[in-house]
């Protein structure tokens, strides 16, 4: 199915509309690629088909960058006059400066617009090109190889056009600078040397020496793999990557491209496969997001009784399985059970102090920076980058930087405990080792108070507190009901709880596979403190393992369940109660007849039509369809559809079978009205 943004967003409700976090409007985007309107292998094929999803998001500030080929462009782009005045300035300055730029639409679905350069237009400045590119990058290229000269030109020649246009525009332009594989590579390079005001993007589609050692029969992926996991040195590799690039003759394009990966803002990759080959060959992990799940536990301090002790083992069982896979996630985990404390602890006040003091440092050099740029445009000048930033800004940075820094591991509690040698909590803490290390992949957090909004540390109300976290955890060994659990369902949060609390047995009776919506029932009854321990520790490290929008899904099914929740289910049972307190109170007048519910007016959640959220059960990385879609190819997760199909599902709320004797009394319609 082809991808579309419209799609991706309105089918999970959860995710923010970018549009609303960043304008575009006052963005640019130029997208440079060998590629453009010049099918040579399959980045043609990638930059063509996502084309129509980047026009719709950028409108008419996409531009894509190619090599101009008059063969391609006779029958794949209609050349036209720009429409943006500081590009066209940019692109007629280029051409009374000794080059042929030539702007138009490609004629692809979405119709981009495209800026072609004439690379041989320009050869006459190639040899003073490669001695720039060894003077400033100590990058030389070879005489003999055409591919790389074209790299030279291409990439001098983009960098160019980036700088012309940011020279152009009228204010200060918000440029976006995605280039591909290493023969666009140079121009961002350039940028970065040139300091241009340009946010730049590198992607590699295929190494250039993983390609080469591929086909050379040298058992690249056992030998890459066994080196990035067994946690040698690089220099301990199997591969001495600079004799194996100039043995192939290659070495001038791999710096080319290992440049490229460690001076771009951000680097990507089009696989997990390729990251791993990229990390090892070219030394830089492709940028990802840092996950950072916030868990809690809430209720009265009972260590037991609450389940305090069998989390924390959990916890010590899932800080070495995120270490031992070398997971990207840190996992923070609240306890926010009330105990006796007589005020915050030094080192947690301090931390309050640093944090405010890294915020009034920030503020104190935007407005410094803001005064600056504000002088500079009011006599007519562009900022000099370089100079908005003095020697007394930078020094004001380091200092709030070297204030951060600590010489002990950051606090546990965050207050000072009465009785802190004798505190389960800690002194379970002191036993499983968690101490908040910077080695560690789980963190802890004890707040012996419950949370307020007027709290100097944590100042939120609980369902603040609640809706920033992603899982709530009550592994209870004695739980009547579970007010909390039952809090984070209805706000949409995921949580465990165990079949030991009413909670939990009331949602295993009501929901065929509850882990699916979000609601983890841990087994205590029939399981050893061991066993139960296991079986948490699984609960939080496939929990860990879910993708944003797989946890997004599943918020969204959480959520549903909160019907069940709802007053108008449950408050039939008080009802229940009240119509036969009064039927053996008053027999004479009520008459209430127990109604004996069948299987078929019972109700249960079913499965969900769509993919189970742990990847344990789907073994699909996001976004892939369910393993039921799998026989019916055109179908695909639609989240108001599930949830309609949920909602056929709730039963609903009983009318109680209650009878009166005595019209009179009570009302001869039998509505009440003559009570």
């Amino acid at each position: 199915m082809p991808l579309a943004r419209s799609l991706s967003v309105t089918s999970l409700s959860g995710l923010e509309e970018w549009d609303e976090e960043f304008d575009l409007e006052d963005a640019v985007l130029f997208e440079i690629a060998w590629e453009v309107a010049n099918k040579v292998g399959g980045i043609y094929t990638v930059i063509q088909t996502k084309a129509r999803l980047t026009s719709d998001e950028w409108g008419e500030n996409y531009f894509l960058v190619g090599p101009y080929v008059e063969s391609n462009v006779r029958t794949q782009v209609e050349l036209i006059e720009p429409t943006n005045p500081a590009l066209k300035r940019t692109i007629d300055k280029m051409n009374s400066s000794g080059c042929k730029v030539y702007f138009g639409r490609w004629l692809i679905e979405g119709s981009p617009y495209v800026i072609l350069i004439d690379v041989a237009f320009t050869a006459w400045s190639l040899d003073r090109w490669k001695s720039e590119l060894w003077e400033f990058c100590d990058i030389g290229v070879p005489w003999f190889d055409r591919e790389a000269n074209d790299a030279v030109l291409f990439g001098f020649l983009t960098a160019w056009l980036l700088g012309e246009y940011a020279a152009q525009c009228e204010e200060p332009p918000h440029i976006v600078a995605h280039f591909h594989e290493w023969l666009a590579g140079l121009g961002l390079i350039l940028c970065r040397q040139r300091q241009l005001p340009v946010a730049t993007i590198f992607t590699t589609h295929a190494t250039l020496l993983g390609r080469y050692l591929c086909a050379g029969n040298v058992d690249f992926y056992n030998k890459l793999t066994d080196n990035l996991y067994s946690k040698k040195q690089w220099i301990m590799c199997s591969f001495n990557l600079d004799k194996e690039a100039g043995d192939r003759q290659i070495y001038h394009r791999y710096c080319l491209e290992r440049s490229a990966a460690h001076c771009a803002h951000v680097f990507t990759t089009v696989s997990q496969i390729t990251a791993i080959e990229a990390e090892y060959l070219l030394k830089r992990k492709p940028g990802k997001w840092h996950i950072c799940l916030f868990l809690f536990i809430a209720g009265r301090y009972e260590f037991s009784n609450k389940g305090a002790d069998i989390f924390l083992e959990a916890l010590a069982r899932l800080n070495y399985l995120l270490r031992v896979n070398h997971s990207d996630v840190t996992v923070v985990a609240f306890f926010i059970m009330p105990a006796r404390t007589n005020n915050f602890n030094v080192e947690t006040l301090k931390g309050q102090a640093v944090r405010k003091q890294l915020w009034d440092t920030a503020q104190t050099v935007k407005e410094r920076f803001g005064k600056k740029l504000y002088e500079s445009l009011l006599v007519g000048q562009l900022p000099d980058i370089s100079k908005i930033l003095d020697k007394e800004d930078l020094t004001i940075m380091k200092r709030a930087i070297f204030a951060t820094q600590r010489q002990c591991q950051p606090p546990i509690c965050t207050h000072n405990m009465l009785e802190d040698s004798g505190d389960p909590i800690l002194n379970c803490v002191r036993r499983i080792g968690l101490f908040n290390s910077s080695a560690d992949r789980v963190k802890i957090i004890f707040h012996p108070e419950f949370l307020s909004s007027t709290s100097p540390l944590l100042p939120m109300d609980y369902e603040e507190f609640v809706r920033g976290c992603h899982l709530g955890v009550f592994p209870s060994y004695y739980e009547p009901w579970g007010y909390t659990p039952a809090e984070c369902t209805v706000m949409g949060i995921p949580s465990i709880s165990t079949n030991l609390s009413g909670f939990g047995c009331f949602m295993e009776e009501h929901i065929a596979d509850p882990s699916a919506y979000g609601i983890y029932i841990l087994d205590r009854r029939f399981r050893g403190v061991d066993e139960s321990c296991n079986q948490l520790t699984s609960f939080l490290f496939q929990f860990c393992k879910q993708s944003r929008r797989q946890r997004i899904i599943q918020r969204n099914r959480t959520e549903r369940l909160s019907d069940l929740l709802d007053w108008r289910y449950l408050g039939r049972y008080y009802i229940a109660a009240r119509h036969m307190a009064l039927a053996k109170a008053f027999p004479d007048t009520y008459l209430y007849e127990p109604h004996e519910p069948t299987s078929a007016s019972g109700f249960r959640y079913p499965r969900p039509a769509s993919v189970p959220p742990s990847p344990s059960l789907s073994r699909h990385s996001s976004p892939r369809h369910s393993e039921a879609e799998d026989n019916d190819e055109d179908e695909r997760y639609d989240e108001d559809l599930e949830a309609e199909k949920d909602r056929v599902n709730i039963r609903q709320p009983l009318t109680m079978p209650f009878k009166n004797k005595s019209p009179a009394v009570y009302g001869a319609n039998g509505t009440g009205d003559g009570v």
